[in-house]
């Protein structure tokens, strides 16, 4: 498919759960007639519904950049799912910080974050709008309404697809509010559409019913690469299970990494390759040259897709001090992303040989933080841009072409590896060894990177994992699964406001429910500690 799949959006009736609103005007003729009913008689508003719950993880809103926000209370650009995810899941890690101190900003890394962060709030509303999107696509697509509606034929099985997606895109966003924030309302395309108190759902409750999800709908989804590019398809269903599996540990208490080999030699063998060139991935034509890899992700378009959030974030912010933006393909930095010097110490490699993957701009900048506001102190990441593969500019200036992967089979090889190491069955340590050397060949451009049976150990895995997937959304969920999220075992500048970095309490673990989803909802209780 080409891009402007997530781009042309029908607003359906996509109610939002918990939310009511009241007009004196009671009697007042509806000024459009369309509703969920009419809406779904045709086919052809289908695929455009579906498309607003992918462009749920890219666009803010109906119109573009501002204007039209799908959720209240905090600057639209700001309030982006890629842009809040990133910044939950890498900025109170060893791979980023950020100068700005808008608002609380600056807690994440300093991990002082309270209940009443408004960066916090936004990511919680976003994950929840997406998922009351979803229900509602789920609610009008059932067999029997889709036969109410005249649905048959090749409409009919493309409705079912549709579905399914649908689907899948609830399971992995209630994946991300399993993770971020563990105990969450849950509401699912059962519950009837009307104003009422969600009841909470243990985490261990909730992984059940993803993994529930995920097994029925494989058979239902697609095959295999055999959907439109940037569509899920059953090796995303796959991949999710393995991530499900190998963080089940932190979860449910139980460790799962037997299925996490399964499900990760499902999408190895399912006929992805490995892009030959890493920074191909975090390019502005990414969508043409790295398909073989990426199985699925949040499309960015500089025409179509205007936001401030998502990749646009990650290119202009992490330009700065002395560097181009030009070089980036986007017409100014904003100085604020960088990185620490435990993360650049991750590339002083066992082998001496040098690490493609070590993308980072020294010039100008200083490898130790003496200030987070300072953006020369700390190295830079050039990952990102906006040029493409032939050195073109993108589609745009200020907002950016550059999708954003959400699943690729490098994680699928690092997954598999670790699981292995944890005692799962069905996988062996030498398939494991030539996963990673076959990772570190091509970051490497040859074998020089290559390490042996000896040098694979889990805490290799873990810094590998850094190599090979920071500034994706990883970072935090791995340290976590590891035990050196919080507590003192591993330090970084920084962590827990202290300039050599220092021990945090265990409950910062997962993030609190906002303070005002619990004014809103009397059934919801707070995480412990906070």
């Amino acid at each position: 498919m080409t891009k402007q799949f997530i781009y042309n959006v029908v607003l359906a009736g996509a109610f939002t759960w918990g939310l009511a609103s009241c007009t004196k005007d009671l009697d007042r003729t509806p000024i459009t007639e369309a509703t969920s009913a009419s809406v779904y008689k045709d086919f052809s508003n289908y695929k455009g519904i579906l498309a607003k719950l992918y462009a749920g993880f890219s666009t803010t809103g109906q119109v573009g950049p501002t204007g039209s926000a799908d959720i209240s209370g905090i600057d639209e650009g700001t309030s982006s799912y890629i842009r809040g995810y990133f910044q939950m899941q890498e900025l109170p890690t060893d791979e980023a910080v950020i100068g700005w101190n808008d608002g609380t900003l600056q807690d994440f890394h300093q991990m002082d974050w309270t209940a009443d962060d408004n960066f916090i709030n936004a990511m919680f509303s976003r994950l929840f709008y997406q998922i009351a999107q979803c229900n509602e696509f789920i609610r009008q697509t059932t067999d029997e309404k889709l036969s109410g509606n005249g649905i048959t034929g090749d409409n009919l099985t493309d409705a079912k697809y549709f579905r399914a997606e649908a689907r899948f895109l609830r399971a992995l966003t209630y994946y991300h509010a399993m993770d971020l924030f563990g105990n969450v309302p849950f509401v699912t395309d059962t519950n009837t559409v009307a104003y009422y108190y969600p009841n909470q759902i243990s985490r261990a409750d909730l992984f059940a019913y993803i993994e529930k999800e995920l097994k029925e709908i494989d058979p239902l989804l697609m095959d295999a690469r055999a959907n439109e590019y940037g569509r899920a398809d059953k090796a995303c269903a796959w991949a999710l299970l393995s991530r499900l599996y190998l963080n089940a540990k932190t979860y449910t208490g139980t460790e799962r990494n037997t299925d996490a080999i399964t499900y990760s030699l499902k999408v190895i063998n399912a006929g992805y390759s490995l892009v030959p060139q890493y920074a191909r991935m975090f390019m502005a034509d990414n969508n043409a040259t790295s398909r073989s890899e990426l199985l699925l992700t949040a499309n960015f378009d500089g025409t179509r897709t205007q936001t401030y959030g998502g990749t646009t974030y990650l290119v202009h912010a992490a330009v700065g001090g002395n560097m181009s933006a030009a070089a980036f393909g986007v017409n100014s930095g904003w100085g604020g992303l960088r990185t620490t010097s435990a993360f650049v110490d991750l590339f002083t490699d066992i082998t001496g040989a040098t690490d493609k993957r070590a993308m980072f701009h020294t010039s100008g900048q200083n490898r130790e933080i003496a200030d987070l506001a300072t953006f020369t102190d700390g190295y830079a990441i050039t990952k990102w841009t906006n040029k493409t593969s032939a050195g073109a500019d993108g589609s745009n200036s200020t907002f950016v072409d550059t999708d954003y992967p959400l699943f690729r089979l490098a994680e699928m090889y690092l997954n598999y590896a670790e699981a292995v190491l944890r005692g799962g069955t069905g996988g062996d340590a030498s398939t494991a060894l030539s996963y990673i050397n076959t990772l570190r060949e091509r970051a490497y451009g040859n074998t020089s990177g290559n390490i042996t049976a000896a040098n694979l150990t889990l805490d290799f895995i873990l810094d590998e994992r850094g190599r090979e997937l920071y500034w994706e959304g990883h970072r935090r969920t791995d340290l976590v699964r590891y035990g050196r999220f919080t507590g003192g075992t591993y330090l970084w500048p920084w962590k827990g406001g202290v300039a050599a970095g220092a021990s945090v309490a265990a409950f910062r673990d997962i993030y609190p429910i906002p303070t005002s989803a619990l004014v809103a909802n009397p059934n919801l209780e707070q995480n412990d500690d906070y």
